[in-house]
């Protein structure tokens, strides 16, 4: 159990809220000012000749979203800086939010600092570097092994891709010195729901050569505006020197309570004064919000003193083609589709990200768990371990004000690539893993005792039994029915550690299956990357979820479809399990959480958006799923009521003949006497065989597959029935490699091996027949993350075979690795008579198995 209790700080008795707040807005009062200066300035990587002219936030790594090698090394910006003057008594500094991984900043030529990570925000003093007339020079590295990320499920793109600021204050000032924070930290020693109390902390610096006597006031408004009081501490602070503050209010009686269903914000303006003058120095204001929370392994997670089920998801922050470098719109735009959906959490994964992101969350409501990227494994690398924990330092005082945020992480799949425990490497990893695990710990507890602390595990006991349940909360990466097992094995796993551990809180903080648009499927299955399969899989995942009083609450993995570079599957470069694409637009399984998590609106979506076309096969009726929150749906095609049908697991099925054509779909529920209607419009083609003209079968596949390019639709395979088509021999077979030379990946990625052979019963007649099919006899290398759907990398024998069609040799000793084009995508058409009312297609081994991926049959 985590629980915040007043015993921790001030009164034994009444439970503490989680230190709170936040948003930082820049203030322009006094002589503080802060600016971007993302524009005008110039990049290029080390071997170029030239610069190209780019704004910020920019990254250089355009390149991850066509190759699984995208370019990891320094690259270098710089940027002319005129200053119409240089006063004395003020201080200059450039604040970065973010370069990735590591910076290091000159000014006119001399190195005025650096910084090491990725995610964090930096400030560099440039004070007794600057004149009028400046040139600013940053170079970045993502290529440090020293600095985490080494090893992750994302790519880790290089740049500096958040804002620049050129801040200037005067010389007694707020720190500016404190691991890229502005040197003010809210928290809210005792909050209840009688009254609660604020108190401000901090550090003043005095860099003029006097001593000087200042006075800090902080002034507490109500969500209205009203002030309600002002705390006013003096210090003396010799010259050269930083002292640090701390002021607590009074009781501040029946408080506005944070939730995400009402984010009430207080507003504090901490102002420094100069007490001998009354002059204004400097001055900052931050939002803060009263609530209080707690992790239990019995009853689940509690906000406010009411059970709460968490539920939200995880956030990757890229988007095709910016990458990383996003606009402060497009992170605010991303809370806000997660709050339609009815998400109250979110997990900031797996790093910290941008402050307009957190400023949302604390805006609009969603609590936060938010963590350092240290994934995969612990390398035994000098300098990681401490820049490890400055990171986890910064990410902690810098979004320490953030309301929203409840938990801290700093460990994700740790154990996912390290050594077997048989082998001799094990013991040394287990030690420095344990022993990291360990410090960070302590160092989060020290920062702030205030929040949980978390890590995520994956699917091994082992987190527990080598002592890294240190934690306060466990989350667990669970993906049984994907990539490991069944679907069931999903409720097994979490009731069998809740009977070994009960008192443990726990959280799901990874659950998904992928899905690519153009695969359909009505059997679908995992792995298959069907649209239908997802939907079954979330289907079955979240009522569990929902109904399970001891899970504290889950988030899914992804809110988007977002960049791999290193992944490879039905969409190269991409992991596909998002809940919206990577343009956000929603999948149809959106409003199944939508459906689940809304009741405050009644909720109706038709889920055929995902479909490019529906095929409708002789004597087979279609089912049309409604996701919906209301008791009962009614469809009606066309125009004419078809039915109507009781919803369950938030879902009504029509089962329905569809008119070939368009056919208009229109769905209405009602929700405590308030109506919702949804309409979509769905293309109905006929199924299609040889005889019509062109017949196209996606061999070894479950799916249709849907060309984006051609808009072509692939049937999925199936055994031979007199008068149709469909395989006499051969067995199914898949793989995850990227296939090379092609858009269509899916369709080389199933296939039927061994002596094949598959007829087509079709009117005598000229015809075009091509063959598809790609040689991946040598896997590529693949991700960890896979599990039991990785491919080994062992080298096969080559293949070799001859194709026959209608019993006639079209290729002879025949591979389509021919030339060392394994994993390359291989097309050929043949030009054929058919004057026996079929058409056959068979290989015949010479040596190893030969496989056929795809088979169209166009009539002349």
């Amino acid at each position: 159990m985590f629980r915040l209790n007043q015993s921790q700080l001030l009164s034994p008795r009444i439970w503490l809220a989680a230190t709170l707040t936040l948003c930082c807005i820049p203030a322009m009062t006094g002589q503080r000012t802060e600016k971007t200066i993302n524009d005008g300035w110039e990049f290029r990587l080390p071997d170029a000749q030239s610069w190209q002219h780019v704004n910020l936030p920019h990254t250089y790594n355009h390149d991850a979203y066509s190759t699984r090698d995208y370019y990891r090394g320094k690259a270098h910006y710089r940027r002319r800086l005129a200053m119409d003057s240089v006063t004395p008594g003020m201080r200059y500094y450039l604040k970065c939010d973010a370069a990735s991984k590591s910076a290091v900043i000159k000014v006119n030529g001399r190195e005025a600092g650096s910084h090491n990570g990725g995610y964090s925000a930096f400030i560099t003093d440039i004070t007794d570097f600057v004149g009028t007339n400046n040139l600013i020079e940053v170079t970045v590295d993502n290529d440090r092994p020293d600095i985490t990320p080494i090893s992750a499920d994302f790519t880790f793109w290089g740049g500096i891709y958040r804002d620049v600021w050129l801040v200037t204050v005067p010389d007694r000032h707020f720190a500016m010195n404190d691991y890229g924070s502005d040197g003010i930290f809210i928290s809210t020693p005792e909050v209840c729901d009688d009254f609660a109390t604020v108190q401000v902390r901090g550090k003043v610096s005095n860099d003029s050569r006097a001593d000087a006597t200042l006075e800090v006031r902080s002034e507490i408004s109500d969500p209205a505006g009203k002030l309600l009081q002002t705390l006013t501490q003096k210090k003396k602070v010799k010259a050269g020197e930083t002292a640090e503050f701390t002021t607590l209010s009074r009781k501040i009686d029946s408080p506005a309570l944070w939730s995400p269903e009402s984010p009430s914000l207080y507003t504090v303006k901490t102002t420094l004064v100069d007490a001998k003058t009354g002059s204004i120095l400097d001055s900052r204001t931050h939002r803060t919000g009263f609530r209080w929370f707690e992790f239990d392994g019995h009853k689940g997670f509690s906000l406010n003193g009411k059970p709460y089920k968490l539920r939200g998801v995880n956030r990757h922050q890229d988007q095709w083609p910016s990458g990383v470098a996003l606009a402060d719109e497009a992170h605010r735009r991303d809370v806000r589709l997660m709050k339609d959906i009815g998400c109250n959490f979110i997990r900031i994964s797996h790093y910290p990200q941008d402050d307009a992101l957190l400023e949302a969350c604390d805006r609009l409501g969603l609590l936060a768990w938010e963590e350092i990227p240290i994934v995969n494994i612990v390398p035994d690398t000098p300098g990681y371990d401490d820049n490890c924990e400055v990171n986890l330092i910064e990410m902690i005082r810098q979004h320490y004000n953030h309301t929203s945020i409840i938990a801290w992480g700093y460990m994700n799949e740790i154990l996912l690539t390290a050594p077997n425990v048989t082998d001799p490497k094990w013991p040394a990893c287990r030690e420095r893993t344990v022993k990291l695990a360990q410090r960070l710990e302590k160092k989060l507890k020290d920062e702030d005792p205030s929040r949980a602390s978390v890590m995520a595990f994956n699917m091994t006991n082992l987190y527990n039994e080598i002592g890294l349940d240190l934690e306060d909360v466990a989350g667990w990466n669970l993906y049984h029915g994907w990539y490991v097992g069944e679907l069931d094995g999903f409720n097994r796993w979490c009731e069998d550690q809740h009977t070994r551990y009960p008192d443990h809180p726990i959280i799901i903080s990874e659950w998904g299956a992928g899905s690519d648009r153009r695969l359909h499927s009505d059997r679908s299955k995992a792995f298959d990357f069907s649209i239908e399969y997802q939907q079954r899989y979330i289907e079955h995942y979240l009522p569990f979820i929902e109904n399970t009083e001891w899970i504290n609450g889950s988030t899914y993995w992804n809110f988007i479809d977002f960049n791999v570079a290193a992944r490879q599957e039905s969409m190269p470069r991409v992991n596909n399990k998002g809940l919206f694409y990577n343009d956000r637009t929603p999948k149809d399984v959106a409003y199944y959480f939508k459906s689940m998590w809304r009741d405050d609106i009644p909720v109706v979506h038709i889920a055929v958006r995902d479909m490019p076309a529906y095929i409708a096969e002789p004597g087979r009726s279609a089912t049309i799923k409604v996701y919906a929150n209301t008791p009962e749906v009614t469809l009606r095609v066309n125009g004419a009521e078809v039915a109507t049908e009781k919803t369950d697991n938030r879902q009504a099925l029509f089962n329905i003949n569809l008119p070939e054509g368009t056919a208009v779909l229109t769905a209405k529920g009602t929700l405590d006497g308030v109506k919702a209607t949804d309409a979509a419009t769905l293309d109905v083609l006929s199924m299609p065989e040889a005889a019509s003209g062109e017949l196209a079968v996606n061999l070894g596949s479950n799916c249709y597959f849907t060309s984006d390019v051609t808009g072509l639709t692939w049937l999925p395979d199936r055994p031979y029935t007199p008068g149709a088509w469909g395989y006499t021999s051969g067995e199914e077979r898949s793989t995850t490699s990227e296939i090379a030379g092609t858009v269509d990946g899916p369709l080389y990625q199933t296939w039927r091996q061994g002596p094949v052979a598959y007829r087509i019963d079709a009117p005598e007649g000229r015809y075009e027949v091509e063959l598809l099919m790609a040689d991946v006899t040598r896997p590529a290398r693949q991700l960890a993350n896979l599990l039991d759907k990785a491919e080994s990398e062992q080298s096969s024998d080559d293949t070799r075979f001859d194709i026959l069609i209608d019993d006639n040799p079209v290729e002879t000793d025949f591979s389509p690795a021919d030339g060392g084009r394994y994993r390359t995508a291989f097309k050929r058409r043949y030009i054929i008579d058919n004057n026996k009312g079929c058409i056959s297609v068979s290989l015949r081994p010479i040596k190893g198995n030969p496989a056929i991926a795809a088979i169209k049959v166009r009539k002349l």
